[in-house]
């Protein structure tokens, strides 16, 4: 197929999609860290409660305070309150990781960027637990109106009274880790993704809807307050900010590694569009055999001195010119080569015989 100046260059193939084994080991190591690190980031009780209370005072000052109002309607509704408990307990886990493997199968090209936003954001999340321990509504004392509804319906789950961890298992979580929260942050990370990269419009609007129905349930369970969810939000945006230029360092970094490693970069995928029989987009002009010149000698030049000068015919006559009917003594006649017939007469009119 000839290659067409009007054809339009071919876009970079992005790169392959990672091993699953790599990316799972991955996420499990992060994950595993960040448990240990919210057990390893608990503060001091009193500061803890302080911090709480603080939010708390501000939310009534800009009159924010919605935790109230749902907690009691969760309490008071078992039929709101246990559906809600279901599922602060076990979307977090659930929702998340099949968006990402969603991602990882459907969305290759948008897989590595989703996974660095959402690590990132963790690990923010993280240092928020470390620096600003926060007590969330429901550990607080009664006179302030909080029903711990995670208690309240126990019975119906497999959470205990400490937290939404299993039974027996509420030391092995950080009680106090509420600022910011993490079930709203995961939450809108997952509802961004469903709605830009699905094309169903029933799952673009269950995304857009996931991360307000997580804010609602952590609010109406008493797990955290309304500017905890705000902070979780921000969290989100900060490692969206910074998804970029952690990519393109790790590009970096992985080809210095492979530079002192010798190897040759990965090749880019190959995309079904781009085959072997595709015009390449930088056309490769025919190569024009060359053929050898012959070098035609050159006549040897003569000194303008030395050149004859053209020769010049004859005057027959002398200048002398004649009339008509008569020659000049001993002139041939001309002979029937010359164009005249036997019998003929010559230019002179004078019979042969006569002659």
């Amino acid at each position: 197929m000839p290659y067409s100046a009007s054809a339009p260059p071919q876009s970079p193939v992005p790169r392959a999609r990672p091993r699953w084994w790599t990316e799972l080991t991955l996420l499990v190591l992060v994950y595993a860290a960040y448990s240990l690190g919210r057990l390893l980031a608990r503060g001091d009780l009193s500061t803890a409660v302080d911090h709480g209370l603080a939010i708390l005072r501000v939310e009534k000052a800009l009159f924010l305070n919605a935790e109230h109002p749902l907690n009691r309607l969760f309490t008071s509704t078992p039929a709101l309150g246990i559906p809600a408990d279901f599922a602060y307990a076990s979307l977090h886990y659930l929702v998340t990781p099949a968006v990402l493997v969603w991602l990882f199968r459907r969305r290759p090209a948008r897989y590595r960027a989703a996974r660095t936003w959402l690590l990132l954001s963790t690990v923010l999340g993280l240092a928020g637990f470390t620096l600003l321990p926060t007590c969330p509504p429901r550990l607080l004392e009664a006179g302030y109106g909080f029903v711990d509804t995670m208690a309240q319906y126990s019975a119906y789950g497999w959470w205990g009274d400490e937290a939404s961890a299993p039974r027996g298992l509420g030391g092995m979580t950080n009680q106090y880790a509420a600022m910011p929260s993490l079930h709203v942050g995961w939450a809108l990370w997952c509802g961004v993704l469903l709605w830009r990269h699905s094309r169903h419009p029933l799952v673009k609007w269950v995304g857009a809807g996931y991360p307000l129905f997580i804010t609602v349930v952590v609010m109406g369970t008493a797990n955290h307050y309304f500017l905890d969810a705000v902070a979780g939000a921000a969290v989100m945006g900060v490692g969206a900010l910074l998804t970029r230029p952690a990519l393109r360092a790790a590009e970096r970094v992985r080809g210095a590694a492979r530079a002192r490693s010798g190897r040759s970069p990965e090749p880019a995928a190959i995309s079904p569009a781009c085959s072997s029989s595709a015009p390449s987009a930088t056309p490769v002009p025919p190569v024009t055999p060359v053929l050898p010149v012959r070098s035609v000698p050159s006549a040897p030049s003569v000194p303008a001195s030395s050149r004859t000068p053209p020769r010049k015919d004859p005057i027959v006559s002398g200048g002398c010119e004649t009339s008509a009917g008569e020659r000049f003594p001993g002139q041939r006649t001309r002979s029937s080569t010359s164009g005249t017939t036997p019998g003929t007469t010559s230019a002179d009119d004078t019979p042969a015989t006569a002659r």
